[in-house]
C-alpha cells in the first residue's frame, strides 16, 4: 500500500474496495472524505443512485440524495483529472461550491463530467465489486458501505 493515510478501506455489501486518495488534486476534499470516514459518518449508508455503465453514488445519510453531513459545503476543486472508470469525484447540486459528503464511483469514463466535478481520488482495488452494486434510482435493495476507514487507521 502506497500511502496509508491517503488510501481508503471500503467494506461493501458486496464486498472490499481500496480508493487511493488525490490529495495533490483536491486536499479540501480529500481532508473532508478522511474526516467523515472517521467519524464512521459513511458506515452503513446507501448506495442511493447506481446508474449501470454511469457511476455509483453514495454518502446521503437520509439514502435519498437529498442530505449531507452538517458540516459546511465544500469549495469547489476542479481539477485536470479525467472522470474514467474507478475515479472517484464528489456528488454536488448546480451550484458549483455545493458539495458536502456525496461522491460517486465511475464504472466507465464519463470525460462530459471533466472540469465540472471535484475529482479526489482512484479505485485501486474491487472495481468488480463496485460493478456488483445493484442498480437503479433508487434500487429496490440498495447495497451500502459496512464501513469506510482510512488505512493509518485500520
Amino acid at each position: 500500500m502506497a500511502d496509508p493515510e491517503n488510501t481508503l478501506l471500503l467494506e461493501t455489501s458486496k464486498g472490499s474496495v481500496k480508493i487511493g486518495l488525490r490529495p495533490d488534486l483536491a486536499p479540501g476534499h480529500v481532508e473532508r472524505i478522511k474526516e467523515l470516514a472517521r467519524e464512521g459518518f459513511y458506515d452503513g449508508i446507501v448506495f442511493h443512485r447506481v446508474i449501470d455503465g454511469f457511476m455509483a453514488q453514495v454518502g446521503c445519510p437520509q439514502g435519498t440524495g437529498m442530505g449531507g453531513s452538517s458540516k459546511p459545503d465544500l469549495k469547489a476543486e476542479f481539477n485536470a483529472e479525467p472522470h474514467v472508470r474507478g475515479t472517484c469525484s464528489m456528488a454536488r447540486t448546480s451550484a458549483p461550491n455545493s458539495a458536502n459528503s456525496q461522491f460517486f464511483i465511475c464504472f466507465d469514463n464519463a470525460s462530459f463530467l471533466n472540469r465540472q466535478y471535484t475529482v479526489w481520488g482512484q479505485v485501486s482495488e474491487g472495481m468488480d465489486v463496485i460493478d456488483q452494486l445493484a442498480k437503479g434510482e433508487p434500487p429496490r435493495i440498495p447495497d451500502k458501505i459496512v464501513s469506510m476507514k482510512v488505512a493509518a487507521d485500520a
